[in-house]
């Protein structure tokens, strides 16, 4: 049963709590506080079996200027609070919104969601940490501006969280999360720091250059609770002449490795620049259909239905969304190469049409106008895989190399522990840059079957486990098992996770930001038990 009593977190008392809360609306506002249970709805994991989640916060804390989070900050300082910063919290299939620790205080930043600049000129925009994607869009179109923003499937996500969690957007600025440029960070004593050129007084180079003199704390910021991230700078490309979405099927599951080592010397020659998505069948229709309209027997879907789906979707057994960008002539050359090279493998067609910047919003394809920067809803469906609306999935997402050689070695293995925990196996490969990719697994599950919920959780611990003996460690982790994928990264008795808790016991003596983040935990809780087993 879930515990109903009031969370409290660990290490205080519930009067420690409600002195600092006050504290916290005395110094900005009765109004940008909440504890009510309907405010706090939002923010736990929306996947978790109905009444089941055990992580939940005390409150919510909604700041809307830059001085009101380093009110926050010295305040739960003072007291001991744990605070949880949250973007826009939409990353549903690693957690959404939950805190890591039960009782810690959420800060959210969907009040403070202004895109605060737009340069044309030099193709970048400034923006707070609750803009979404269709606030970045909206503004560039407000402006009229020849720009576009890369973005991520799905329009309600945050810039900033995305980028801070290295997150995947498609266009050839995203190629190695190169998006970003200059952060301004509250940390956690309530100072204020700007990273890169931002550390010189009216620089103009801080949205465009990413370093500065001495050694850059950017990355520093990433993945880490060190700092509270306040401001960003995000590249923008200009608009091409031509776009060119391009789909890729391939109708024999074995030829898969040749297609991912064909990608590769497309990416490391150029012909390809930017974020590629190879899905296999289940994966891609997943945004298309349900499975209960295929298959509604237990266990993994068999191979026949899997081959009808394939077949009266069209979709083959692997499909590659990518795209190219740039004048027609140049884009001409390098579909005729690519289509050239990716059809000399066996049962692999690439087709795609060209189409000017007046076609762009109105494309009926989603996945195609995600790949030119018009955000939406309508991926949304993988959700609904299996249970429908009260459908759920959970994230696996090594990396691994891009060759032929790993592919397989992944989906072997991958698609092996998925058949043998009865699950099905929505896989798929988004690169990271044209050496590296993440090997994307899905997981599948109705929410109001508690059984399968709890299987689902499990089985992904068991893959990052498995995955973890390989060498492929994850590109970003589950709330759930943040500590057990962190745990991968043992070389020479876990010295990065020994340099991490350094810097946060130096950074953060309280512990008070984002406690258990990528499993960095302050010497507070490490004293009382955290990670707990």
């Amino acid at each position: 049963m879930p515990d109903t009593t009031r969370p409290i977190p660990p290490g205080i008392t519930e009067g420690d709590l409600d002195r600092a809360l006050a504290a916290i609306a005395a110094a900005i506002g009765d109004e940008k506080v909440a504890t009510d249970p309907e405010s706090l709805a939002d923010f736990q994991d929306p996947f978790q079996f109905p009444g089941s989640a055990t992580n939940i916060p005390s409150g919510v804390v909604s700041p809307t200027t830059v001085e009101d989070v380093q009110a926050i900050v010295r305040i739960a300082n003072e007291h001991r609070v744990p605070l949880w910063p949250i973007g826009r919290g939409k990353n549903n299939g690693y957690g959404g919104a939950a805190p890591q620790v039960r009782g810690a205080l959420m800060l959210s930043f969907r009040n403070m969601n202004k895109v605060l600049e737009i340069n044309e000129e030099l193709g970048y925009a400034i923006v707070e940490p609750g803009v979404s994607w269709f606030d970045l869009h909206d503004a560039i179109e407000a402006g009229g501006h020849n720009l576009v923003a890369s973005i991520v499937d799905i329009g309600w996500g945050g810039v900033v969280s995305n980028t801070l969690e290295h997150g995947l957007t498609y266009m050839p600025y995203s190629i190695d999360q190169a998006s970003h440029c200059g952060f301004e960070v509250v940390l956690p004593n309530g100072d204020l720091l700007r990273t890169g050129s931002g550390a010189m007084d009216n620089n103009p180079t801080w949205p465009l250059y990413k370093r500065g003199l001495g050694p850059t704390s950017t990355e520093l910021f990433m993945q880490s609770n060190y700092g509270i991230v306040t401001k960003m700078g995000y590249w923008l490309m200009p608009k091409p002449e031509v776009y060119m979405p391009l789909w890729l099927q391939l109708w024999d599951d074995s030829q898969m490795p040749a297609v991912v080592g064909a990608l590769r010397e497309l990416m490391l020659n150029g012909t390809i620049d930017m974020r590629p998505q190879l899905s296999n069948t289940l994966c891609m229709a997943s945004m298309l259909t349900a499975r209960a309209e295929w298959y509604d027997g237990p266990g993994p879907m068999p191979e026949e239905i899997i081959d009808k789906i394939a077949k009266e979707l069209g979709l083959g057994r692997w499909m590659m969304r990518f795209a190219l960008y740039g004048d027609e002539a140049v884009v001409d050359h390098n579909f005729a190469k690519l289509k050239r090279r990716f059809e000399s493998i066996p049962t692999v067609s690439v087709v795609g049409e060209k189409h000017g910047a007046d076609e762009w919003e109105t494309l009926p394809n989603p996945h195609e106008r995600v790949q030119i920067g018009v955000p939406s809803l309508d991926l949304y469906k993988m959700a609904g895989w299996s249970g429908g609306d009260e459908g759920g999935h959970v994230d696996f997402s090594p990396v691994i190399p891009l060759t032929a050689q790993h592919a397989k070695a992944a989906q072997d293995l991958f698609a092996k522990m998925c058949s043998e925990a009865g699950f099905d196996y929505l896989g798929g490969m988004l690169p990271i840059n044209a050496r590296a990719t993440t090997f994307i697994n899905v997981i599948p599950f109705d929410t109001k079957n508690e059984a399968q919920v709890h299987a689902a959780y499990e089985h992904a611990k068991r893959m990052v486990a498995a995955a973890g003996k390989r060498g492929y460690g994850e590109y970003r982790a589950h709330l759930s098992f943040m500590d057990l994928a962190a745990d991968q990264f043992g070389f020479n008795n876990h010295a990065q996770r020994r340099f991490n808790e350094t810097i946060k016991d130096t950074l953060d003596p309280n512990g008070i930001i984002a406690p258990g983040k990528s499993g960095i935990w302050g010497r507070r809780f490490r004293k009382a038990g955290f990670p707990q087993q």
